[in-house]
C-alpha cells in the first residue's frame, strides 16, 4: 500500500514538473528569447530536480512557481550569473573576508558566514557586494547541488553602521527566491537590543516558511545548531580557522591515509593485506611520485567474470560493505551512491561501498579524498577504470571512529589518453583542472539501525527516532523562547534603571531650582 501511494505522488510529481516546463514555455518564452540566459532555461527543461526545487518552496502551485522561477532567471541574466567568476568581483572585497563558506552545523549543512561588523553601508559598493554574495552562492551550488545552506550573522562588536537594510533584503531574497531550498537556516549571534527594530522590519520581508528558519541566539547558546569543532574561540569553540586570501577557503578534502590497523570483523589475512596498502598509502601521501598498484576492476555484469578466485577475492572485499541504491550519471563515471554515504550506528555496520564506472572510451583515473582522513580507510583511495568495467572502492571506518555528517568525500575523475597506469602520479600533476570531473558525497548516521535489530522486531522501527527527535526539536525551541524571554527581560531591566537614573536626575534638578529660588528671594 505504502508503495503504490509513493508511485501515485512520484507521477502527480512528475505531471507537476512537467505542467510547470509546459507553461513557462508558451507563456514566458514567447515573448522573449533575450529575457533570460539560454544556459538557465536548457538547464530548466533538463533537471527535474530544479524544477522541483522551485515548486517544493511554492507549495506546488504551479503559477507562482512559474513566477518564481521568472524572477529568479531575470536576476541570473541580469548578473551573469553562469560566467561569475573571482575575477569579476573587487579583490579587496575578497580581502575583507566578511563573507566565506566554512564548516558545518550540527546537522552537517554547509555554514554560510557574515561577519556583519566588517560591512560598511557605502552605495557606490552594493553592486559588488551583491556579486560577490552570488559568487559564494553560484560557487556552491554547482559544487553541492540541491545541499541546504545555514547561514550564520555574526553580529558580535556591530552597530547601526554595518547594517544596510537594502543589502539584507537582497541576501534574503537570494534564499527566497533565486536559490530555493537552500535555506536550512538563518542564525542570528549577539545580535545588539538596539537592532530589534531593524529585524522586525526584515522579517516582514521574509514568508512564513523563512521564518520559522530564524534562530536569534547568544555566543553562549549558538552550540545548539553549531558543534565547537566550528566555532571560533570567542564564540566558546575550537576552530583555528582564520580567513585569509588567496586562496579561497574550500572543503579541507585530504587523501585518506590507510595506517590504522584492520578493521573491526576482518580476518587476519585481509588485516596484513591491508597494513601492507596502509604502508603503500602513507609513502605515496609523502611523495607524490610513488603510485598505488593497479586493483582488480568489477565488471557491472557479474556473469563476465570466469574466474572463480576473482569472485572469492571481490567477494570478501565487499562482506559486510552496505550497497549502494541510488547512482549519479557523471560524463566520465557512474557514481553510486548518487550523494550520501549511510553508516549504522553498530560496530558491524562500518562498512561502505562506492562503485565507479567508466561510461567512456577511455581509460578514466580517479582518487577519493576526504575531510576526515584520520577516521577513514578507503580501498583503493586512487587508481584507474578500464572502459565500460567498473570499480568497488571499500570505505571503512577504523576502530572506535563514528561517521559525522559533517563528514565528506569528493571523488576525482579525469579521462586518460594514452597514459598507463605507471603515470597516474605525474598525469594528475599535468590535467588542466577543466578537465576533471568532481562528485562529493556527504555521511549519514543511521541512528535507529541497532534499535531495528532487536528482537522486537514486529514493532515499528521508526517510533523511537522520530519521537527522540520530536522532542529534541520540542526541547531546543523551548530553549530557545527561554533565551528570547531572558532577553527580553534584560532589556526591560536596563529600561528601568535607565529610567530610574533619569528620575533621580530630574528630582535632583528640581531641587536645585527650590534651593536657587529660596536664595534668590532672601532679603539683602
Amino acid at each position: 500500500m505504502a508503495e503504490v501511494e509513493t508511485q501515485e505522488g512520484e507521477q502527480d510529481l512528475q505531471k507537476k514538473i512537467e505542467e510547470t516546463r509546459l507553461k513557462f514555455k508558451s507563456e514566458f518564452l514567447q515573448d522573449s528569447t533575450d529575457k533570460y540566459d539560454s544556459r538557465d532555461v536548457e538547464r530548466l527543461q533538463n533537471n527535474d530536480a530544479l524544477v522541483e526545487w522551485y515548486l517544493t518552496w511554492r507549495v506546488y502551485v504551479v503559477d507562482d512557481t512559474l513566477k518564481m522561477i521568472d524572477e529568479s532567471f531575470q536576476w541570473r541574466k541580469e548578473f551573469d550569473v553562469n560566467d561569475l567568476t573571482e575575477s569579476v568581483v573587487p579583490k579587496w572585497m575578497f580581502e575583507t573576508g566578511a563573507v566565506y563558506l566554512h564548516g558545518y552545523d550540527k546537522e552537517g549543512n554547509k555554514l554560510f558566514w557574515f561577519k556583519v561588523r566588517l560591512h560598511v553601508k557605502d552605495a557606490k559598493t552594493t553592486l559588488d557586494k551583491k556579486k560577490y554574495v552570488a559568487f559564494w552562492l553560484e560557487r556552491y551550488a554547482k559544487k553541492e547541488p540541491g545541499m541546504p545552506l545555514t547561514v550564520v550573522f555574526d553580529m558580535s562588536d556591530s552597530g547601526f553602521g554595518n547594517i544596510d537594510m537594502d543589502f539584507v533584503k537582497y541576501i534574503i531574497n537570494c534564499f527566497k527566491v533565486y536559490y530555493p531550498k537552500f535555506l536550512s537556516k538563518m542564525i542570528i549571534v549577539d545580535m545588539p537590543w538596539m537592532m530589534n527594530a531593524a529585524w522586525k522590519i526584515i522579517k516582514s520581508w521574509l514568508g512564513p516558511e523563512a521564518i520559522s528558519k530564524l534562530k536569534f541566539t547568544s555566543k553562549s547558546e549558538v552550540q545548539m545548531y553549531i558543534g565547537p569543532e566550528y566555532l571560533p574561540p570567542y564564540m566558546g569553540g575550537t576552530d583555528p580557522f582564520k580567513y585569509s586570501y588567496p586562496p579561497l577557503p574550500d572543503d579541507d578534502f585530504q587523501t585518506p591515509i590507510s595506517d590504522n590497523g584492520p578493521i573491526v570483523s576482518e580476518d587476519e589475512t585481509e588485516s596484513k593485506e591491508g597494513e601492507l596498502e596502509s604502508r603503500e598509502t602513507l609513502e605515496s601521501s609523502f611523495s607524490s611520485e610513488i603510485v598505488a598498484k593497479p586493483k582488480k576492476v568489477n565488471f557491472q555484469e557479474e556473469n563476465v567474470r570466469t574466474e572463480d578466485n576473482d569472485k572469492a577475492d571481490a567477494g570478501a572485499k565487499t562482506k559486510g560493505a552496505r550497497k549502494p541504491l541510488t547512482t549519479f550519471n557523471g560524463p566520465l563515471l557512474d557514481v553510486s551512491p548518487a550523494e550520501e554515504l549511510t553508516f549504522g550506528s553498530g560496530d558491524t555496520e562500518k562498512k561502505c561501498l562506492i562503485i565507479l564506472s567508466n561510461v567512456t572510451r577511455n581509460q578514466v583515473a580517479f582518487k577519493v579524498r576526504t575531510t576526515a582522513p584520520e577516521k577513514y580507510r578507503v580501498k583503493p583511495s586512487s587508481n584507474s577504470c578500464d572502459p565500460g568495467a567498473s570499480v568497488d572502492i571499500i570505505v571503512s571506518l577504523h576502530g572506535g571512529s563514528q561517521a559525522s555528517p559533517q563528514d565528506r568525500f569528493l571523488v576525482m575523475a579525469a579521462e586518460m589518453e594514452n597514459t598507463s597506469t605507471q603515470e597516474l602520479a605525474q598525469f594528475w600533476k599535468d590535467v588542466p583542472k577543466a578537465k576533471v570531473m568532481e562528485h562529493r558525497l556527504r555521511c549519514n548516521v543511521l541512528e535507529g539501525v541497532k534499535a531495528a535489530a532487536s528482537p522486537l522486531r514486529d514493532g515499528p522501527m521508526e517510533t523511537a527516532p522520530s519521537g527522540q527527535q520530536d522532542f529534541n526539536t520540542a526541547l531546543m525551541r523551548m530553549m530557545t523562547c527561554t533565551s528570547r524571554m531572558e532577553q527580553k527581560l534584560n532589556t526591560c531591566l536596563w529600561v528601568q534603571k535607565v529610567l530610574v537614573v533619569l528620575v533621580l536626575v530630574l528630582v535632583a534638578l528640581n531641587l536645585l531650582c527650590l534651593y536657587l529660588l529660596g536664595t534668590t528671594q532672601q532679603p539683602s
